[in-house]
């Protein structure tokens, strides 16, 4: 690859730091259009810190970058993050420091994400409920992965202003004897139950364990294999799909229908009337099952709040880029203010 450098067209090194993947890429900013140059896709567990991830990602490229900007899960505070789902401290000054970066921001991953949206096209999206017309006004982030995350965009008349939320941690909260009983299982395990505990890929597996574990079901042979050689919400999520597990299909349906309330929960908090978006790695994976009435049906059922909650959008992300095409855009933003 030919070495290109800063000054003659800007460029960003943009990252999207999760619990399981760190994806870094560098993109182009010429003429108010990101351009995607190169992208790298690793193991965030396998190393001991982002710096160490971002030096191995430069010593295999020959670009230089105007700024860089990262999403991470947790919140940031003064330029620094201490990672929810990862052993990891991040610091944006002693990340420009050690690369020779003029600067370098960090950002929430779900405020990444909510920026990202700006540069997605409707090719990237799948519908789940139109909502009104000409829907405007405040819109929502919610993203299932390693972890739970929630953001939100404020709406100023003209342009939306993404700000970030550690929503996902909030108390969860059972609607029905069923979920009140999830509930007392998980309390005996964690000091706390959040709704990360319920809406994540380990959120997927406490889900399976209760209901398997309170006789819900009968766990196959063949799947308890499969759970200690593999990913267990991913197996879960395969064998449900699949109808192979009439339990896995339960918890993946428990799963779908806690989604839907908590998203409803946020599309009321944050008013967002301008739309609500399902990102994240998980929703991708399982749009057949939110295509069925189960999301909607939860998302909706707010009592007299239901009228309002019909008339938002809601949409899921199918592009897997929206978080690092977000940092990118927050950096390329904030450079040019300061020209």
């Amino acid at each position: 690859m030919p070495e290109i450098k800063a000054e003659s067209v800007p460029m960003i090194i943009a990252g999207d730091i999760g619990g399981t993947h760190t994806r870094l890429a560098f993109f182009t900013a010429a003429s108010e259009h990101l351009t995607c140059v190169v992208e790298e896709t690793f193991p965030s567990r396998a190393y001991s810190g982002l710096a160490e991830i971002v030096s191995h990602f430069l010593s295999q490229r020959h670009l230089t970058a105007s700024s860089a900007c990262f999403g991470i899960a947790g919140p940031i505070k003064n330029g620094r993050c201490e990672a929810t789902n990862l052993p990891w401290v991040v610091d944006a000054r002693q990340l420009a420091g050690a690369f020779s970066l003029p600067i370098v921001f960090l950002l929430n991953d779900l405020e990444a994400n909510a920026y990202g949206i700006a540069t997605l096209t409707s090719t990237d999206y799948l519908v789940l409920n139109a909502g009104a017309p000409e829907a405007s006004g405040n819109a929502a982030v919610i993203a299932a992965g390693t972890g739970l995350g929630e953001a939100g965009l404020y709406w100023d008349g003209v342009t939306h202003h993404p700000f970030a939320t550690e929503g996902g941690h909030a108390d969860f909260a059972p609607r029905t004897s069923l979920e009140a009983e999830l509930l007392q299982y998980l309390s005996k395990q964690f000091p706390r139950v959040s709704y990360e505990r319920v809406l994540s890929g380990p959120g997927l597996f406490n889900i399976y364990q209760f209901l398997r574990d309170t006789k819900r079901g009968e766990e196959p042979a063949w799947l308890t294999i499969e759970l200690q050689q593999q990913d267990p919400a991913a197996t879960i999520t395969k064998a449900a799909l699949a109808g192979r597990c009439a339990l896995c299909e339960q918890a993946l349906d428990l799963f779908v229908s806690l989604y839907g309330a908590e998203a409803g929960n946020l599309a009321l908090k944050i008013m967002a009337t301008g739309g609500v978006f399902i990102g994240g790695g998980i929703a991708p994976k399982i749009v057949q099952k939110l295509s069925t009435s189960l999301f909607m049906e939860a998302f909706l059922a707010k009592g007299r709040m239901q009228p309002l909650l019909a008339m938002i959008p809601v949409r899921v992300i199918l592009n897997d880029q929206a978080a690092l095409f977000g940092a990118a855009h927050y950096a390329r933003l904030q450079m040019s203010k300061q020209r």
